[in-house]
């Protein structure tokens, strides 16, 4: 732990030295929030987002922030392990053909409906889920834009790996939107029209909304784990047509947008982890890097003052519209040239997802180091992200 703030009505304990002033405010204004329990806790990567910041911990009780797990409920991050020990460029490249002509990306999805059996089970018939169904199984085993990505990397233990992170696709979004306005709503029936104007409006959790938030969360959450398990195994299946014999590892897969019902300091809470992980004692995890830097395959050392937590990833440092403004193209090309990674870097508009867009993930793990330990760094060989 880097340093603990307290001037607000909770501690705050945080994991990095310098935090921006709009993330600042957003940490003080969930410290002071009426339902917060205990302390606050900041990870290494963290930086501004809606209401909370990303890479924030938040523990409540009664109550459920839809802003505190974010418009991408579920999205995380899965790697598995190979038998093969190296490829050149020629079959990176061949593999990343193949893997972007069967996993859809950006905006797109499938044509058709996937498979009824892949999808989670829910009990609410009048949900956001119901009215997106159609659109959800089309979306399933879809990638998505933004920071999401596919990679074949080169593990320290001398293995290719093959990694992907994505989430609930525009269905979490289409969750997430809907309860927050109806928690505007309530909260302004409330007079908490300061909690409104901070973005963290609040569904009680014995109530019917915030059962029902709560339930298509969790559906969301489950979603997101079946969209990344259903191209993972895709994406295995590209790389069993290029090389024969070949054998995969354990999948491993860890979420970093949602909220759970916990024990913590003797209380049953509901942990938020917006862009964090869960690191419980022995718990396999992963902290992807950006694209032109290493990732890490860890196990979590189950920190109490962390909500047993960790970092997502890197963590932005600017912003999408900064970077594209700031960054040179030439520069973050020939980086990434320079390692050999094969990569889509190609115009200034792709700058908001180039590495120098995100923190260092070396000091990210340095400052974490109390909360999880490395147990494998992956080097980027190819990379996808759109």
């Amino acid at each position: 732990m880097e340093q603990i703030i307290k001037t607000e009505k909770l501690p705050i304990k945080m994991w990095l030295k310098e935090i921006e002033a709009g993330a600042l405010e957003q940490v003080k204004n969930i410290a002071n929030f009426p339902f917060a329990f205990h302390h606050v806790a900041i990870m290494p990567d963290a930086h501004e987002g809606y209401g909370m910041p990303i890479g924030g911990v938040l523990a409540t009780k009664e109550v459920i922030i839809p802003n505190a797990v974010g418009v991408d409920i579920g999205c995380g991050v899965c790697a598995q392990k190979t038998s093969l020990h190296k490829l050149n460029v020629a079959a990176l490249k061949a593999l990343m053909s193949s893997i972007r002509k069967i996993i859809p990306l950006g905006f797109n999805k499938h044509k058709k409906e996937q498979a009824r059996e892949l999808m989670p089970k829910l009990e609410i018939k009048d949900s956001c889920v119901a009215k997106e169904w159609t659109n959800a199984r089309k979306s399933l085993g879809s990638l998505g834009g933004g920071n999401h990505f596919i990679e074949i990397q080169q593990g320290s233990d001398g293995f290719i790996w093959i990694m992907l992170h994505s989430g609930s696709r525009n269905l979490g979004k289409q969750v997430a939107d809907y309860y927050n306005r109806l928690a505007e709503r309530e909260c302004r029936g409330k007079d908490l029209d300061n909690l409104v104007k901070q973005e963290l409006s609040f569904l009680e959790l014995a109530s019917d909304a915030g059962k029902r938030y709560f339930a298509e969360m969790r559906f969301c959450f489950e979603y997101a784990l079946a969209n990344r398990r259903l191209m993972m195994e895709r994406i295995k299946k590209v790389f069993a047509r290029q090389v024969s014999h070949l054998e995969f590892g354990e999948f491993i897969n860890i979420a970093h947008n949602y909220a759970a019902r916990e024990t913590h300091f003797g209380q049953e809470v509901i942990v938020h982890r917006k862009g964090a992980t869960e690191a419980r004692q022995g718990q396999a995890g992963i902290v992807p890097g950006s694209q032109g830097t290493r990732s890490y395959l860890v196990r979590g050392l189950g920190n109490a003052e962390s909500f047993k937590s960790c970092a997502h990833g890197a963590g932005r440092k600017l912003g999408r519209n900064q970077a594209i403004r700031e960054l040179n193209l030439k520069e973050e090309i020939k980086k990434l040239d320079k390692q050999g990674i094969v990569h889509a870097l190609r115009t200034k508009n792709d700058l908001d997802e180039a590495s120098g867009a995100y923190k260092d993930i070396s000091q990210v793990m340095r400052q974490q180091a109390d909360l999880v330990q490395i147990i494998t760094e992956l080097k980027p060989l190819a990379v996808i992200k759109v």
